[in-house]
Formats: structure tokens, C-alpha cells, sequence
């Protein structure tokens, strides 16, 4: 995990962990989620800042009742509630809410801006989503797979997930979490609208990319897509639906996975769009308990960060 001269720790990207780190932060998860908002307070007197610059439901709302679930303060930053929105530099920001807050929780739109806000901060940062990565996000979802599958095939590296649609922050974190824990990754997109090349090739052969979604869904464990459209591009997406046609997770593309495969989605979905209303809403859909599980897997990432057992 990233860390400055004060050896605080910064959570950007899911590489940021190690292995042993990641399986013991998502064993922590499953205990948090156990002991529900009953549990200790950990984070007792201490004030986290949430500095958002998009849009938010799940992030902003798991993030803040795990704040106080943890017995910490949370405090929401917007643009127009700081001077961030007026021009002030990201480094005298990051220097300054140093002095007041014990970590910030930072969602925003160009991954350099998290990068240095780390760089100048010398509290923890946690990356809450930028345009090339959602750690996260993965985090809520490995908790998921490991729920259904057993933690023991997710740390063997058993299993295979698929990825079907655009190559956007979250198809980039599985290509990180893939490499971190040894998986097999298929990630079907539409030329041109693929994951992070850099990634790509850091990841080897365990990350397959293709352009049939079939081919990429065939006997996967974890069929998984999102949105051909994020924030920020709502100017492209007529011609992101016709780049997609074909790419949607549907009820023949479930047929072809492993038959006690399960369905993830990071929300919010475009139901006809990147995934067919009765596969979202069916047996083997896990998306409501991978949306509850940020809380629980949020909660151990900042018990790690703030106050490690």
C-alpha cells in the first residue's frame, strides 16, 4: 500500500495491497458484517473528511455509515463547499485538511488528482472512485464472491470471472485484483473500448481479452458488467449503444457460464441496456449483497487504515 515519510498508508488502487493483506482485509469484512452496527468503535474521535467531486449513492452512503458504525465523524466536501472549487491547488488543500482531519476519502474524475492529493496529504487517502480506478468497489466484490464461493477458492485462485461491456475504473480494478490474487479474468468490450493497456499487459496470462461476450462468459463462476456510459460521458452514450450491441449481459449469455455462476453489477444499472431486467432481478444475481457488502468491506479498509488490530 502506497505510504509517504509519516509511513501513513493510502489506498488508490487495489495493487496497493498484497495478497495476504487483501484476504485478510476481506476476512475482516465478513467479521464486520457479522457484527453488524453493534459492534466495537474503533475509530472513536477521529474525523474523516469525504472530499467528492461526482455524484454519489452507494459510496457516499456505505462510506458514511461505516463512519459511524466505526464511531468516527464524517465530514462531506464538495467543490462548492471548498476552495478546491475556486482554483486553490490540490497540494495546499491536501496540507491543510491534513491538520484537521485523520483521513480523506477522496471521489473524483482524473486519477492524477488523487495521486497528488496522497502525495501532499500526510493522513491516509482512499481513492472513493476515479475515471481509471474503483478499488473500492472491488473490495465490496470480492467479499461477494468470496461469500458464495468460499474464501479458500477465491485465495486459490479457482475461480473464473468475466467481464462484459466497457473497459472502464471498475474492469481496471479487476484486472488489479486479478493480479494480486491470481484468478482467471475475461474481459469482453467492443474494439476500441477495452481496460487500461499498461494494466493489460502487467496482468500476463491471467487476463484474457476478447470481443465475443460468449466466448469470455463460457463456464465463468462471475458474470460481471456495468454501464456503457459512466459519469462524464453521457455526450457519447448513442454511440457507445451502438459500439455495444451485443454486449449485453442477458438470460442466453448466463446460459453459457458455469450454472452456479452469480451476477454482479456495480449500480446503477440500465436495465435492457448493459444487463436484461430478469438477469438483474433473478436467482443468481448477487448485486444487492455486493452493494451492502462496500459497507462491510469499507468498514475493515478503514479499521486497516486507522486503527490496524
Amino acid at each position: 500500500m502506497a505510504g509517504g515519510a509519516s509511513g501513513k498508508r493510502d489506498f488508490l488502487r487495489v495493487s496497493d495491497l498484497d495478497r495476504s493483506e487483501l484476504l485478510a482485509l476481506l476476512e475482516r469484512a465478513a467479521e464486520w458484517k457479522i457484527l453488524g452496527p453493534k459492534g466495537p468503535r474503533p475509530l472513536a474521535g477521529k474525523t474523516l473528511g469525504l472530499v467528492f467531486e461526482k455524484a454519489s449513492t452507494r459510496t457516499r452512503v456505505s462510506f458514511g455509515v461505516a463512519c459511524y458504525q466505526l464511531g468516527a465523524y464524517e465530514m462531506m466536501l464538495s467543490p462548492r463547499d471548498m476552495q478546491l472549487g475556486r482554483g486553490e491547488p490540490i497540494r495546499d488543500t491536501a496540507r491543510v485538511l491534513s491538520r484537521y482531519l485523520d483521513a480523506l476519502v477522496v471521489r473524483t474524475f482524473e486519477h492524477s488528482k488523487v495521486e497528488e492529493m496522497a502525495r501532499h496529504a500526510t493522513v491516509p487517502v482512499v481513492n472513493a472512485l476515479t475515471d481509471t480506478s474503483h478499488p473500492c468497489q472491488l473490495l465490496g466484490d470480492l467479499l461477494t464472491v468470496a461469500e458464495r464461493f468460499g474464501q479458500d477458492r477465491l485465495a486459490r485462485g479457482d475461480l473464473l470471472v468475466a467481464w462484459v461491456g466497457d473497459g472502464n475504473n471498475v474492469a481496471n480494478s479487476w484486472l488489479e485484483a486479478s493480479a494480486v490474487l491470481g484468478f482467471q479474468l475475461r474481459v469482453a468490450c467492443p474494439p476500441g473500448y477495452g481496460p487500461d493497456a499498461d494494466l493489460l499487459r502487467r496482468a500476463g496470462d491471467r487476463v484474457r481479452l476478447l470481443g465475443d461476450p460468449a466466448e469470455a462468459a463460457r463456464g465463468a463462476h462471475v458474470l460481471n458488467t456495468d454501464v456503457w456510459a459512466s459519469m462524464g460521458q453521457e455526450g457519447e452514450a448513442e454511440a457507445r449503444r451502438k459500439a455495444f450491441r451485443g454486449y449485453t449481459l442477458d438470460r442466453k449469455l448466463l446460459a453459457c457460464a458455469d450454472p452456479r455462476a452469480i451476477v454482479l453489477h456495480c449500480l446503477p444499472a440500465h436495465r435492457g441496456e448493459e444487463i436484461e431486467e430478469e438477469v438483474l432481478e433473478g436467482s443468481q444475481s448477487a448485486v444487492f449483497d455486493e452493494a451492502e457488502n462496500r459497507l462491510h468491506a469499507q468498514k475493515a479498509l478503514l479499521e486497516f487504515l486507522l486503527a490496524p488490530r
